[in-house]
């Protein structure tokens, strides 16, 4: 197996253990009662996330066959190396918010009214870091599999799908609003969302 086809089965397998802990999660928060509002993007996301990497995933292993034909271009290892350090990074940073958010986390906007805001972990420092982290796993596997087309659209066209995400939350965090905590950050602190 070469090295992009293992960083590619490497993120999907990943995204995969994520995906069965978040309905997990969603199945506790519904049970304690946690409500799905309307009006969420998450359809979109759904299909555009894992269609970036398997997407990316393509070009990389079509660059890498096109490679092997010839040398590889000026700059492409560190450009790959970098691309790993910094979807390691970004794992690292959605793992400390997940560990943080526990059962709460979930790729979808669970709101248990009332509960209280979580503004510890990375949440003391930004407010959406699972974003974050899902912007720079995407940027990291664009540089991993060297996808020079694939990589720059998917990371814009998946970040206009988090600002609007982003958006929904506001407003969710204003209809909902939070008794416990006089609320002061976006609703990913106290519903399961990212």
């Amino acid at each position: 197996m070469n090295l992009t086809a293992l960083l590619i089965a490497v993120a999907i397998g990943l995204l995969l253990a994520e995906t069965r802990l978040s309905a997990g999660n969603a199945a506790r928060l519904r049970e304690q009662g946690a409500v799905l509002p309307p009006g969420d993007v998450y359809a979109l996301m759904r299909v555009l996330y894992p269609a970036a990497f398997v997407c990316m995933g393509a070009e990389g292993l079509w660059r890498a066959a096109a490679a092997s034909a010839g040398p590889l271009p000026a700059g492409a290892p560190s450009f790959v190396l970098s691309g790993i350090v910094l979807f390691a990074a970004s794992k690292a940073l959605k793992y400390w918010a997940i560990a943080t958010l526990g059962e709460r986390w979930t790729f979808r906007v669970w709101v248990r009214p009332g509960a209280p805001l979580l503004q510890t972990g990375p949440y003391r420092y930004i407010a959406h870091p699972n974003y974050l982290a899902v912007m720079g796993e995407l940027a990291g596997t664009a540089m991993m599999m060297r996808a020079r087309v694939a990589g720059p659209m998917f990371v814009v066209a998946f970040g206009l799908v988090l600002l609007a995400r982003i958006r929904f939350e506001a407003r969710v965090h204003g209809e909902y609003g939070n008794a416990a905590a006089g609320a002061v950050r976006p609703p990913d602190h106290h519903a399961g969302t990212d």
